[in-house]
């Protein structure tokens, strides 16, 4: 009498991978990500470079601007609670947009890893914009690090007083180092505006002349609107008019 052979129960399928990992995995998918954070980004640049403005009406109102942003939504909410959820919510899009930014080029690369046949038709291809979204997304990179160390921890900033903004801002801008640090970050982050709209509107597909036409003309007058507005300040310092 043959022995029944006991069979072996079937291997557990592999679990497939998640939609929200194929779409990251996906060059598409990493440029929507880009897109995405990068509006995310655009909102918080606009209502900061209106907050910042208000340092023109005086220390009480900026100061006052600057503790009223800690006290948003109390008693419901604690001191500085949603100023945090912001700052967490702009951490995760800003290493969002740098990853994907960074694996989208490595691709990029691995594409084309013969140069091409002349020097110059390489360069007319890297154009200007390309070459300005990278080197500008590491100066941008920079920056913040720079800009928490002098206006949020104070740490490099040695006129600084805690909880004095109004006064910390005007010592800031108030050192060389300060002004073109500051200058130079804003200058890149126009650039940066002004060919990510182009970039963006790419990646999701726009190409009606019609649209394109209209989201270049939309990209140039916020990149110079955000660059301007920000640059008033250090200017408003630098030449007495804040002080």
């Amino acid at each position: 009498m043959a022995l029944a052979t006991r069979q072996k129960p079937p291997a557990a399928a592999e679990s497939s991978p998640s939609v929200v990992r194929l779409l990251w995995r996906s060059t598409l998918g990493k440029k929507a990500v880009m897109a995405v954070t990068g509006l995310v980004m655009l909102a918080y640049l606009v209502a900061h470079m209106l907050g910042n403005l208000k340092i023109f009406f005086g220390p009480d109102d900026f100061n006052g601007y600057a503790h009223w942003l800690r006290t948003i939504g109390e008693p419901a909410l604690g001191y500085e609670w949603l100023l945090w959820v912001v700052r967490v919510v702009l951490l995760a899009a800003v290493v969002l947009h740098g990853v994907a930014a960074y694996q989208l080029s490595r691709r990029d690369i691995a594409a084309r890893p013969v140069g091409y046949a002349h020097r110059g038709g390489s360069r007319r291809r890297a154009s200007f914009a390309t070459r300005t979204m990278r080197w500008g997304g590491v100066i941008l990179a920079l920056f913040i690090v720079w800009h928490i160390l002098d206006l949020t921890t104070l740490t490099v900033n040695p006129n600084a007083e805690a909880g004095h903004p109004y006064e910390n801002v005007v010592a800031s801008f108030s050192t060389w180092y300060g002004n073109t640090i500051y200058v130079v970050a804003m200058l890149a982050l126009g650039l940066h505006l002004r060919h990510g709209f182009d970039a963006a509107a790419r990646s999701l597909g726009v190409t009606s002349a019609r649209a394109a036409r209209g989201l270049r003309v939309t990209a140039n007058a916020l990149a110079l609107v955000l660059t301007v507005g920000f640059l008033a300040v250090p200017f408003a310092v630098m030449t007495g008019v804040v002080s």
